[in-house]
């Protein structure tokens, strides 16, 4: 199980930069988990797509369903206070730490694309791109 933070999940969905490490990573563990935090960034990131014309209402609804399903039953809530323990430690923003959080409570590692998530939590999360090809 590892905790997958919206940017990797919107790597696996969209073309990008870390589309096949996205793809690597999850063939090499299927078990994602995120927060709910997840569905309301990942609308927003295809609304972004949707608004400049790079995607049509059926392929953004095509997306969301196929996101939606592989993350069924996968998604925790994340109390406030646990949130905030890691707003104290860190200079991320309440998104970012959410998932940190779900990571250190569940007891596993978060992989991300994040640079800063990386930099202030360095022993929580794995970057996105060590499931790239050497």
């Amino acid at each position: 199980m590892i905790v997958v933070d919206v940017n990797v999940i919107v790597y696996l969905w969209m073309p990008g930069m870390f589309t096949e490490a996205a793809e690597r990573l999850l063939s090499h563990d299927s078990d994602w988990v995120t927060s709910t935090l997840w569905r309301s960034e990942f609308r927003n990131v295809l609304a972004g797509y949707f608004r400049k014309k790079a995607l049509t209402l059926k392929e953004v609804s095509t997306i969301l369903e196929h996101a939606e399903n592989q993350l069924d039953g996968k998604e925790y809530r994340v109390p406030s206070e646990a949130v905030f323990t890691q707003i104290a430690e860190s200079n991320c923003s309440a998104y970012d730490c959410e998932y940190v959080a779900l990571a250190k409570d569940l007891g596993v590692h978060l992989i991300t694309a994040d640079k800063k998530m990386l930099r202030e939590f360095p022993k929580t999360c794995i970057p996105l791109n060590s499931f790239l090809k050497n």
